[in-house]
């Protein structure tokens, strides 16, 4: 079976080596981690074999990129643009639970865990992190770098535009758009489009601030191709 290399070692990323297990179709090498203390451990069993660069030294081996957090989720952003790796060195993993349509598309990087749905003509970017139970509707479009978390729920022909933040159990109205590196809260309900780069929360979801440096500072950087038409 082919190799593969998880980057981070944090919450996602394990979850993600528990997804490699189940779905059986890679050997599972170990965890990349810029934390030195991490470099030589294991976490949940599986080794971290040292820091993010060692991807380089491992041209053989399959990557996806498992970092990201509520405070900072443009970070697998900026670690594609700093590894410059063609798209045929990232692996998609998609857990066996997940139902996917043969009408959906998914692209290198991203992944699905367990028991998500995609129904009909759901297209999904690169570098996608979808957590558990999400649901996506028909024409739903998530472009690169979003983050979908568990328990969300878009109504169709969605647009989540580039780096969005979804957080869990966030519902999203049918023909809405989320704009590029804005994050949604918790328990959310998204009526109005959100224009990029804020944090709206509530129900209905209101603006409440602008979103942090990391994700704006994203806003004036383009990742991987342009948008998903």
């Amino acid at each position: 079976m082919t190799g593969l290399v998880i980057v981070g070692a944090g919450g996602f990323a394990r979850e993600t080596a528990q997804a490699v297990a189940d779905l059986g179709d890679f050997t599972l090498l170990g965890h990349l981690d810029d934390n030195p203390a991490l470099h030589g451990t294991e976490v949940d069993g599986v080794p971290v074999l040292g820091g993010c660069d060692l991807v380089h030294e491992l041209p053989e081996a399959r990557v996806v990129i498992c970092v990201g957090n509520p405070r900072d989720y443009a970070a697998r952003a900026r670690l594609v643009r700093r590894f410059g790796l063609p798209e045929d060195r990232y692996a998609t993993v998609v857990h066996p639970t997940a139902a996917v349509s043969a009408t959906s598309e998914i692209g290198p990087g991203s992944v699905l865990l367990a028991h998500c749905v995609l129904t009909a003509a759901v297209r999904v970017g690169a570098h996608v992190a979808v957590m558990p139970h999400v649901v996506l509707t028909h024409d739903d479009v998530v472009e690169d770098h979003v983050t979908l978390t568990s328990g969300v729920r878009l109504g169709g022909g969605v647009r989540l535009e580039r780096g969005a933040y979804v957080g869990s159990g966030a519902l999203v109205r049918e023909g809405t758009t989320v704009g590029a590196w804005s994050q949604i809260g918790m328990g959310s309900a998204v009526l109005d489009d959100v224009p990029p780069g804020e944090v709206w929360v509530g129900s209905p979801a209101r603006r409440l601030r602008e979103a942090g440096a990391p994700a704006l500072a994203e806003l004036e950087t383009r990742t991987v191709g342009g948008p998903l038409t």
